[in-house]
């Protein structure tokens, strides 16, 4: 690469975002990487970006500056606070003698109540084996344990609190790894199981983690993963591609009804993700549970990106994505408003496009519907381990490597937020009982991921992430700056409880930014893939919402929730009577593609580019 003429990154040209392509997709832009295009990186540059790349290799994309940095201030103001080592030192004495108390009483008392609860979302000493002797007294010496790091590494004076999230995040993970319940002789529920099959469990076990090992060497996907098929009993939901470029596929739905709601539904997934997640089984597929209701609906199906692509920033998939996609649906049905849907990352870029086109006067989008979106990046949560400025630099450098980020390393950073139950529980149950947990289609979907160019990534990470420009009204969009505040469109916002990637209060900030006609905000039950996910009919499922017009005062989030009741079942019906409400009247149902305008269908759905690995 150092041989190569440095070229200065140009935009692509704007005919790349209503030219179609029947056979090959448009060629890649040719261009080269620099974090400051403006500036030649030298050959010291690169020697420190090599370093850190394979450095990454070995650290599974941890800066180890950036955590020997956190852990020098959470140790230097632990060091300067003696109170804090007082209080420390006196949680530690009453915690022993606690557990002596316990240690005693149980003896005499074999079901007597533990002096300590694991937190309700904690299931690794569930099974009965726990309350017995002496593995009643590991467990409980554990949690003790893990109790008192917590304290330790929280609310000492002076620590930043992203170093405080860095060190708190760290000592868990650690804690979790030692965690008895991962050592087969100190967990009853594997010596039950080994006594009771006479080791078949072990064997069992050992062929998993062999069979386990040989997919990751390969680049396989997990086992069981294999019973899902793209086109055959997953994104099924009969449409035609109808429009090709470099960066994506539009797929077109066939209609159900006679008749369709005037203005289409245009949606858009995250571009490290397959669009299928909106179209999984017939069942739970909310692209079939649209049209079925009367939708004309419209699909974005991403490209995988390559080597080739690694300078491929946030401008291009606006333009060649969200932006081309609007064009050619305005072409097929002119005069229609667009009811534009954006999921996660692609909820970010659709708010991005929008706010530009609120700033352009470009009126062609009846209403915003956003899932699990972020749109101000000040608490993300623990994803914040990931935003500290050395450990962005020290992950560009990575991706700088390769040219991308691809879909282990990503799920691999967002199996570190939930190892507890996504790395070690998974390895207990599967390699030391032996018992491998049946595939659903939204595991299946979830291990089949896509890459992230090197300047996207680089871009969501900086700018959005790290100097939080889009909520400060500092993100330019062809050297302007665009206000979400630009948008008066109705927005509809939903949220998940139990999101570990877009946290619902951070979500719920919206209100802050929002100048919408009608901001209604939903807050459903489960996570940041099953809470949207979440076809009626399935158990167990609730949700709030709540309206809140132009000129009213939005409540804060807690108030939000007292006030808000909860209503059970799925929030997609709530939905779908919004995006009805906010359209015009029905139409008879357009076909996919429309030869006489320049659409003729180019294949079935679910296209090309959803199969390409």
């Amino acid at each position: 690469m150092a041989d190569e003429p440095f070229q200065v990154p140009q935009p692509l040209p704007a005919a790349a975002t209503t030219t179609q392509s029947a056979a090959a997709p448009d060629a890649a832009p040719k261009r080269r990487i620099s974090d400051r295009p403006d500036v030649m990186p030298d050959v010291f540059d690169s020697i420190d970006r090599t370093v850190n790349a394979r450095l990454a290799t070995l650290t599974f994309g941890m800066s180890p500056v950036a955590l020997a940095m956190q852990t020098f201030d959470w140790m230097a103001h632990l060091a300067a606070s003696p109170g804090k080592q007082y209080q420390l030192a006196e949680k530690a004495g009453r915690k022993l003698a606690r557990f002596a108390e316990y240690a005693v009483r149980s003896a005499f008392e074999p079901q007597s109540p533990p002096c300590i609860e694991p937190l309700p979302q904690d299931h690794r000493f569930d099974h009965p084996g726990w309350r017995r002797f002496p593995y009643n007294l590991i467990y409980q010496s554990f949690l003790m344990h893990q109790q008192w790091w917590h304290n330790a590494t929280t609310e000492v004076r002076g620590v930043s609190p992203r170093s405080e999230a860095a060190v708190s995040f760290g000592a868990r993970q650690v804690l979790d790894m030692m965690s008895p319940s991962n050592i087969p002789f100190l967990n009853p529920e594997i010596i039950e199981a080994t006594a009771r099959e006479r080791g078949a469990n072990l064997l069992r076990g050992l062929s998993n983690f062999i069979d386990d090992v040989r997919r990751n060497q390969i680049g396989d996907k997990p086992a069981g993963s294999e019973a899902y098929v793209v086109g055959q009993n997953v994104a099924v939901t009969p449409g035609k591609v109808i429009f090709r470029n470099h960066l994506m596929e539009l797929i077109q739905y066939t209609p159900t009804t006679r008749t369709t709601q005037r203005e289409p539904v245009l949606m858009q997934s995250a571009w490290m993700m397959k669009y299928y997640i909106m179209d999984l089984s017939p069942q739970n597929s909310l692209v079939k549970y649209l049209v079925e209701r009367g939708h004309t609906v419209f699909m974005i199906s991403w490209r995988n990106p390559g080597p080739e692509d690694r300078d491929l920033g946030m401008e291009d998939y606006r333009r060649l994505g969200t932006l081309a996609a609007i064009d050619v649906i305005s072409d097929l049905l002119p005069g229609r408003k667009i009811h534009a849907v954006g999921y996660c990352l692609g909820g970010i870029l659709l708010t991005i496009a929008a706010a530009t086109m609120a700033r352009d006067g470009d009126e062609r989008l009846a209403s915003i519907t956003l899932f699990t979106t972020l749109t101000d990046f000040t608490e993300v949560g623990e994803m914040a381990v990931f935003m500290d400025p050395s450990q962005i630099a020290f992950m560009e450098d990575m991706m700088w490597d390769q040219g991308y980020l691809d879909a282990e390393q990503a799920s691999g950073s967002f199996q570190m937020l939930k190892s507890r139950d996504l790395i070690w529980s998974k390895m207990v149950r599967e390699y030391f009982l032996g018992e491998r947990e049946p595939i659903f289609d939204l595991m299946a979907w979830n291990a089949d991921g896509t890459r992230m160019p090197y300047r996207q990534h680089s871009e969501l990470l900086r700018r959005l992430y790290a100097d939080n420009e889009l909520f400060q009204g500092k993100y330019r969009v062809g050297g302007r700056p665009i206000q979400i505040s630009d948008i008066h469109v109705p927005i509809f916002s939903v949220a998940a409880e139990a999101d570990h990637v877009a946290p619902w209060r951070s979500v719920f900030k919206l209100h802050l930014q929002s100048d919408a006609t009608q901001l209604t905000f939903v807050l459903t039950k489960g996570g940041h893939n099953v809470g949207i996910v979440n076809e009626p009919g399935r158990p167990r499922r609730n949700f709030r919402l709540r309206t809140i017009k132009e000129g009213e005062r939005a409540p804060d989030a807690d108030t939000w929730v007292a006030e808000t009741p909860v209503r059970e079942g799925s929030w997609w019906p709530a939905w779908h009577e919004w995006l009805v409400e906010h359209s015009s009247g029905m139409e008879p149902a357009p076909m996919p593609g429309e030869p006489a305008r320049g659409y003729p269908p180019l294949g079935d759905a679910p296209g090309t580019y959803v199969l390409a690995g």
